[in-house]
């Protein structure tokens, strides 16, 4: 069978399980399994696949088809021109919170808070953008916790992050110019209509909060100002029907000039609060 062969087939394979992006995703795990760069491809396509490819091949779009997320297939994500280490036990880096990232980068800082880190690459690609500045990155889960460390050490951060465990603030000592948080927000109702790659296959514990989706925010909006230094900013992704919500809660707290940023698409993204 030629790659061309294997790739319609997959295609096809794909598109029938309900894959969004089934001629994307049969070309990325081709490539994974050829262990060449996806740009390769349409190169190879002629070519008769070798066994050993064809079987890795044939296992992943396997894999693919009871939608284990490709991120999880390859071990990796690209994230902010960076490629992270993926695992089942993080969110995959999504493209929207790279609004979140602009927004951080758009005033100078010196130290940064990660709040629910995750993989990391909230924090690893601030720290990586701003050279001078040091990080310190919490999760409740020791498994994130050796996922974001491990991506530290990969984009050459590793000697300006600290990474502990913690539930939210419990262990985080000192005072921060920036904190950032891309927080479970998701409704527990909500869970049974998102899609099975989520559901099936990403940490329950870092999608719902199993209420309201905003049990996140009242803590952070309660306590970040105990951590933040005079002019200091907190920056937390939103779903997209949640910024009124998100908003009123910061103000009920006490903060000032909150705003509610939007993403690429127009939607409500990222809240951005001050401390009078």
């Amino acid at each position: 069978m030629t790659a061309a062969e294997a790739l319609m087939t997959a295609t096809a394979r794909l598109r029938a399980a309900g894959v969004d992006d089934p001629a994307r995703d049969a070309r990325v795990l081709l490539a994974h399994a050829a262990r060449i760069d996806a740009t390769r491809v349409t190169l190879i396509a002629p070519e008769d696949l070798a066994p050993d490819i064809e079987d890795r091949f044939e296992h992943l779009v396997s894999l693919r088809a009871i939608r284990v997320p490709v991120s999880h297939l390859v071990g990796e994500r690209a994230f902010y021109g960076r490629r992270f280490k993926i695992s089942r036990d993080v969110l995959d880096p999504r493209p929207e919170t790279e609004t979140l990232i602009e927004a951080a980068l758009a005033v100078p800082f010196r130290s940064v808070l990660d709040l629910g880190t995750g993989s990391g690459c909230i924090l690893v690609t601030l720290l990586a953008e701003q050279p001078d500045s040091q990080g310190v990155g919490v999760d409740v889960s020791a498994a994130a916790c050796l996922q974001a460390s491990a991506n530290a050490v990969l984009h050459q951060v590793s000697d300006r992050t600290d990474i502990r465990q913690s539930d939210w603030f419990e262990n985080v000592k000192g005072r921060f110019d920036l904190i950032v948080s891309n927080p479970p927000y998701l409704a527990a109702d909500e869970m049974q209509d998102v899609a099975p790659e989520l559901r099936e296959h990403e940490p329950r514990l870092a999608l719902t909060d199993e209420s309201d989706g905003l049990s996140a925010y009242r803590i952070i909006a309660a306590q970040a100002q105990d951590h933040l230094t005079p002019r200091g900013r907190v920056l937390v992704e939103i779903g997209w029907q949640q910024g009124a919500e998100v908003k009123a809660i910061f103000e009920s707290c006490g903060w000032t000039d909150v705003a509610v940023l939007s993403d690429l698409d127009g939607r409500d993204r990222v809240i951005l609060a001050h401390w009078a």
